[in-house]
């Protein structure tokens, strides 16, 4: 498969605009390059948020520093430099990319607000990039994630990470949060766009399996509406598409540790399809905006070999959301919407 060559795109952050409003881009992060010295810093980062890991700290820190963070960096690096480019990590470069071309977007529509992109673990920080921000002029601030879907995992824990910012502050900014918008009609129509380009292109499959970022059962037990809001997203995709109902199935990926997490497993039933005989399956991942490891490398990779070692014949990864111009249109029409009753139209207060 044909590693990932996206166009060439600066990844500098846009210039904070002549305004006192911000748009602040969150994505999750990645290492700053495929190696273990640089994996080993972002995955103790990330695996130390209590949000993403809740195991009592005095069990999870000595068994994450003592084991995990010895053995698993040399394994993650091999993985990213499967997708590495010299423009570096993809998720970085699509996140820096739709940050510029939300910026723009809001510009055209008459919108005087700074966009800025933002990283929960590894930079830009959430934390650098509001103190470039604060000291910029602005102290209104639109925190928009790239999640659609609502998890204490990711979602909650920007929020938590913004509001440590926060409270460090002797003057504080004006904050919004965007929690989900895994029910927006533009970036459902978005996503069936996408699917059906490229089945256009390369024709329709025999199966559509739309795989989601999983969690452990336990945290929807605890309350968390991520599965519903996937299984929702899925099925107003579906009736875009106007699918067939027996075609498709939403799959649960990235598995981490023992516990029992949301099912059915993307894997496995890539393989039980492949031994089922069916010929050609497409995956989509609805629930990653921007390509990164887990789609490019887990899905397009070794997602791929799973099902055609087990049968399959034709194996078919539709890309993420990345710049397409539907997505970033709705992820305009998401902002606009959150930062109404601001002054962002020229005016100065």
């Amino acid at each position: 498969m044909p590693r990932f060559r996206p166009e060439p795109v600066s990844i500098q952050s846009p210039p904070v605009a002549a305004s006192r409003t911000a748009v602040l881009w969150c994505n999750l992060g990645s290492p700053q390059a495929p190696t273990a010295a640089a994996v080993r810093p972002y995955l103790a980062q990330f695996l130390g948020d209590p949000r993403v890991v809740e195991i009592p700290r005095i069990v999870w820190l000595p068994l994450l520093h003592g084991l995990i963070l010895r053995r698993r960096p040399a394994a993650s690096a091999a993985k990213y430099a499967s997708i590495w480019s010299a423009e570096g990590s993809p998720l970085a470069v699509w996140t820096h990319r739709q940050a510029a071309l939300l910026q723009g977007w809001l510009d055209e529509r008459g919108h005087r607000v700074a966009v800025q992109p933002a990283m929960r673990y590894g930079p830009p920080s959430i934390a650098a990039q509001l103190d470039a921000l604060k000291a910029g002029g602005i102290d209104r601030v639109l925190v928009l994630q790239a999640y659609p879907q609502y998890s204490a995992t990711t979602t909650a824990s920007v929020v938590d990470e913004v509001n440590a910012w926060q409270a460090r502050q002797r003057r504080q900014l004006e904050l919004r949060f965007v929690n989900d918008y895994h029910d927006d009609a533009g970036y459902v129509d978005a996503l069936a766009a996408s699917v059906q380009s490229h089945w256009q292109a390369h024709g329709r499959p025999d199966r559509l399996l739309l795989s989601f970022h999983g969690i452990p059962e336990r945290n929807i037990r605890l309350g968390d509406p991520y599965e519903t809001q996937c299984r929702r997203t899925a099925m107003q995709l579906i009736e875009r598409l106007q699918w067939r109902e027996d075609a498709w199935d939403v799959t649960f990926q990235s598995r981490f540790g023992r516990a029992a997490w949301l099912q059915p497993y993307t894997e496995p039933t890539l393989r039980e399809l492949g031994r089922r005989g069916v010929g050609r399956v497409d995956v989509l991942c609805p629930g990653f905006p921007a390509d990164c490891l887990e789609t490019l490398e887990e899905i397009a990779m070794e997602g791929r070999a799973a099902f055609l070692d087990s049968g399959g014949k034709a194996f078919h990864y539709i890309p993420a959301l990345n710049d397409d111009r539907a997505w970033i249109t709705a992820l305009a029409g998401i902002a606009e919407r959150h930062l109404s009753g601001w002054p962002t139209r020229g005016e100065v207060g």
